[in-house]
C-alpha cells in the first residue's frame, strides 16, 4: 500500500489540479492525505472527496511543513510515502516512475524531476529553465558517479520505515529527509521520468525570498547535521555549466544578471550571520508569484 502525502497551505486555488494529477494514478489499494492549516484548501479538497473515497483531510495547527508531514505520517497506513505540495501537478505515468525502484532492496528514498511553468521568454523563467535543468543534470551525474545527491521536495517518495521525525524548525525538510536516507545505509535514485510541473519566482522580490529561504535551510542543515551541503564556494565551482543553456544574446544577458544575482543572494547571506540560528516563521516568507 501506498500513502500520497499532499502538504498545503492557501493553495484552495490549485489544490484540485494537483490531487487531480495523482488519483487516476494511484493504486487500488492506497490513500490521499491532505494536510493543510486553511479551512480554503481544506474545502477545496473536500469537493474531490466527494468522487474519491481514498482523500483523507487533516487540518494541521499551521506551523509549518516539517509539522504537517509529522502529522500525516503518523495517519499514514502506507508502506511507502509519496509527498508533494499543493501548488504542483505532477505528470502522466509520475507515480509509476516513482515506485518502480522500490522493486530494489537497498533504495530508501527515489526523487521527481521538477520542471518549470514559467516561460522562457521571460527573465524569471529563464532562470527557472537553467536552475532545474542544472539540478536535473547534476542528479544524474552524481548518481553515474555513485555520489550523494539530496530528493526534490516538490516530488519524491520514501520507505515508511526510513521517515524521520522532523524538527519544527526545519526549513529544508528533502534535504534532512534525504541526508537520513543515506546515513541509514540506504540510496536514493533519480527518477527523471517522474515529472512535477513547478510554477516559480516571476519577479525579484519573490526570487529572493525563496532562494534565501532555501538557502537559509542549507545553512540550518550545515548547523544540524554538521555537513555543507551548498553554498557559494560550491555554485561557483559550477559556474561554467551554465553557460550551454542561453541560445540566444538575450538570454545571455539574463544569464549574466542571474550571476549577480546570486553574488548579492549569498552576500546577504553571509553578511546576516545570525541567519542559520533564525527560526522558521522568521525566514518563511509566501511567495505569491508562484500560486
Amino acid at each position: 500500500m501506498i500513502s500520497v502525502i499532499v502538504t498545503a497551505f492557501k493553495e484552495s486555488n490549485s489544490i484540485k489540479k494537483a490531487i487531480s494529477s495523482l488519483i487516476p494514478q494511484m493504486p487500488t489499494d492506497s490513500e490521499l492525505l491532505v494536510s493543510a492549516p486553511d479551512d480554503e484548501t481544506l474545502n477545496a479538497a473536500k469537493e474531490l472527496q466527494k468522487k474519491y473515497n481514498k482523500i483523507i483531510l487533516i487540518k494541521d495547527l499551521g506551523i509549518g511543513k516539517s509539522a504537517a508531514l509529522n502529522l500525516a505520517v503518523s495517519r499514514a497506513k502506507g508502506e511507502i510515502f509519496i509527498l508533494t505540495d499543493g501548488d504542483v501537478h505532477v505528470g502522466d505515468n509520475a507515480l509509476k516512475h516513482l515506485l518502480e525502484y522500490f522493486k530494489e532492496k537497498d533504495i530508501g528514498a527515489v526523487s521527481g524531476n521538477p520542471v518549470s511553468l514559467n516561460s522562457r521568454e521571460d527573465k524569471y523563467g529563464f532562470w527557472s529553465y537553467i536552475l532545474t535543468r542544472v539540478a536535473h543534470k547534476r542528479r544524474k551525474e552524481a548518481l553515474k558517479l555513485g555520489m550523494r545527491f539530496f530528493c526534490s521536495g516538490y516530488f519524491f517518495a520514501i520507505r515508511r520505515e526510513l521517515f524521520p521525525f522532523l524538527p519544527e524548525e526545519l526549513l529544508s525538510e528533502d534535504g534532512f529527509i534525504s541526508h537520513s536516507v543515506y546515513e541509514k545505509g540506504y540510496k536514493i535514485r533519480y527518477a527523471d521520468r517522474a515529472f512535477v510541473y513547478v510554477k516559480y519566482p516571476a519577479n525579484f522580490s519573490d526570487w529572493i525570498k525563496q532562494k534565501r529561504r532555501s538557502a537559509g535551510g542549507y545553512n540550518q542543515l550545515k548547523k544540524i547535521l554538521g555537513v555543507e551541503i551548498r553554498s557559494f564556494r560550491k555554485e561557483v565551482l559550477g559556474i561554467f555549466d551554465l553557460f550551454e543553456y542561453p541560445s540566444n544574446f538575450k538570454e545571455f544577458f539574463w544569464l549574466i544578471n542571474l550571476f549577480f544575482a546570486r553574488i548579492y543572494l549569498w552576500g546577504s547571506i553571509y553578511r546576516n550571520v545570525n541567519m542559520r540560528k533564525k527560526k522558521r516563521e522568521e525566514l518563511w516568507e509566501r511567495v505569491e508569484s508562484t500560486k
